[in-house]
């Protein structure tokens, strides 16, 4: 299954909500959602969909007709998960380095909290005792992927409490008589070699054997997706099959049975996600030939922020011929998409597409330069619908106080 919108779908949605446009397929999620529960079906296991990735309300409860969980890492998704229908129980809250009243307020919405400092830890102790159960964040010191800023694994991350902080951990939780439900570590994003989550799931092993009232591991996610042709994406499948052999070796010896949980984002809405622009400008330079469109890093960071590749195509023109542009964007920084990129011929007021779009680029957009952000549109059951209005002139203004 391909479940890839066409030039002309995507030129039709142009042509009905202008640009610069993020549309989303929810056939490509739905068919991404499938693809993790069939991989992970041999043992129990639940996916709670990291919605940083993309919060649009009505993408959450798209995901959450399919039987997604929610992991959010503030208190405004948390909320966003809730309006969106998702039950307490079916929301993971994993915060960093938030004050102590946002992990107050988590509990009186009564969802799963996964604490991930010993401050916080101890402080949660103090507070509630063994009255809510909780899921301590570990960081397992294993660097995962391909890019080190998004790498969340390492020794100098500031998420989770050290591996080498078992002992103090344990006491904290005898001291306060803190209840642990689960264990959880995230390593960071792209990855690709499999053997990095079993890596991770041996070190919640050791960590495990200090606590005998776990119901679930949490290993984060980190799937990767395919951005270029070349790439190949995470061997969900294998995963599965080898981690199943794994914990069910392990629930001989701890005694019981246990849940696992991923939490994918990325894997679940990258791919589903476009961005349509308009070239506004062919600049003929010394050095290269420029494509300015009417978007910029403040629609899409990733390629500045990440150094992450988006494939462009342009889809006004598909048959044009070959010829190697600098794609850039109308904000007074450099901004650049990519550089030398081969695309059909391109003409002013083309329209161009960037894939992989749906992690991460509307929901990192800004209004910088005074910019407005696009709108969003889904397409679900044959049809496009508009999930976010544009923005106009008077957004800029709203919250400004006139003195």
């Amino acid at each position: 299954m391909n479940n890839k919108l066409s030039n002309e779908q995507l030129i039709a949605a142009a042509s009905a909500f202008g640009t610069p446009l993020y549309v989303y397929n929810t056939e490509k999620i739905t068919e991404q959602y499938n693809k993790l529960t069939n991989a992970f079906s041999a043992h129990p296991t639940k996916l709670f969909y990291a919605c940083k990735a993309l919060t649009n309300i009505n993408i959450l409860k798209h995901l959450k007709s399919l039987g997604s969980n929610l992991d959010c890492v503030s208190i405004n998704e948390v909320k966003l998960g809730l309006k969106a229908g998702f039950a307490p129980k079916e929301i993971l809250y994993t915060p960093n380095c938030v004050a102590f009243d946002e992990i107050k307020e988590a509990v009186n919405l009564g969802v799963n909290i996964n604490i991930d400092s010993i401050a916080m830890l101890e402080l949660f102790g103090n507070f509630y005792g063994d009255s809510y159960p909780i899921c301590i964040r570990i960081n397992p010191h294993i660097e995962a992927g391909g890019n080190y800023k998004i790498s969340t694994g390492h020794i100098d991350s500031k998420f989770g409490i050290s591996i080498h902080q078992i002992r103090h951990i344990v006491r904290v939780v005898k001291t306060t008589k803190l209840h642990i439900q689960g264990l959880h570590m995230h390593t960071g994003s792209e990855i690709k070699d499999i053997n990095v989550f079993l890596q991770a799931l041996e070190v919640l092993f050791s960590v495990a054997e200090h606590f005998d009232q776990l119901e679930f591991l949490d290993l984060g996610s980190g799937f990767k997706v395919p951005y270029k042709e070349e790439d190949r994406e995470t061997d969900i499948v294998s995963l599965g099959q080898k981690l199943n052999v794994a914990i069910k070796e392990f629930e001989k010896e701890y005694g019981k049975p246990l849940e696992i949980w991923f939490e994918p984002g990325k894997y679940l809405v990258s791919e589903c996600g476009y961005l349509v622009v308009n070239a506004n400008v062919i600049k003929q330079t010394t050095a290269t030939v420029f494509v300015g469109v009417n978007s910029g890093f403040n629609h899409l960071i990733r390629p500045m922020f990440y150094d992450s590749y988006h494939k462009i195509a342009n889809i006004s023109n598909a048959t044009g011929a070959e010829r190697i542009y600098t794609v850039v964007g109308n904000i007074c920084e450099t901004d650049t998409f990519a550089w030398d990129r081969v695309l059909n011929e391109v003409r002013e007021d083309d329209l161009l597409v960037f894939y992989n779009a749906g992690a991460y680029g509307f929901e990192m957009s800004s209004n910088f330069n005074s910019r407005l952000k696009p709108a969003e549109v889904m397409f679900k059951d044959g049809q496009f619908s508009l999930i976010r209005e544009r923005q106009v002139f008077d957004d800029l203004l709203a919250g400004q106080v006139a003195c």
